[in-house]
């Protein structure tokens, strides 16, 4: 079985370039090395790693991350999102993101930044404010007025099924910020 430390040291060999950019080789290489780990952290199997902060963080990664790489452009890139947020807000209760490097504590807040909820969006543009991290606080408030003005992401529409409505087609035909 795959340990929590391998999942970040992956996740940090990859860097920023990979993390938040489509490249179809780092889907790749997360489906086949961690495909197993994601279905046992889908299905529960690894709940108990919430204890401790970089075992947290390594199933948020999981369950939020590697989600959208693993399954991109299709509903299942999505399905794990109130697993990981629900993760995510027990990961912060218990302070776990003062516990790991300013590197990494982004990803205990990127589950409530997916979220569709503007409760979740406020909070994490919160958490990014007081975390001092103005390039990650500019994601979210643009992620939090695209929930405030769709009350959802409209770029997700086609792959969960959605109807898409004018006004949400003609964010995405000007270049709407996808996230």
């Amino acid at each position: 079985m795959t340990h929590p430390g391998e999942v970040i040291e992956y996740w940090l060999s990859i860097g920023p370039g990979g993390w938040f950019r489509r490249d179809d080789d780092v889907d790749e290489t997360i489906r086949s090395r961690f495909g197993s780990l994601h279905h046992e952290a889908s299905v529960h199997k690894l709940d108990h790693w919430i204890d401790e902060p970089e075992h947290a963080l390594a199933l948020i990664l999981i369950l939020d991350q590697f989600s959208r790489n693993m399954f991109r452009n299709d509903a299942r890139a999505f399905a794990q999102d109130e697993h990981a947020r629900g993760l995510a807000k027990s990961a912060l209760s218990a302070g776990h993101d003062k516990l790991v490097s300013n590197q990494l504590k982004p990803f205990f807040y990127l589950p409530l930044m997916h979220s569709e909820s503007i409760a979740d969006q406020e909070r994490c543009v919160c958490l990014f404010h007081a975390a001092n991290d103005p390039e990650s606080l500019k994601f979210a408030i643009i992620h939090r007025n695209i929930i405030l003005r769709f009350g959802r992401f409209p770029h997700r529409n086609p792959a969960l099924g959605r109807h898409m409505t004018p006004a949400e087609q003609a964010f995405l035909d000007g270049g709407g910020f996808s996230a």
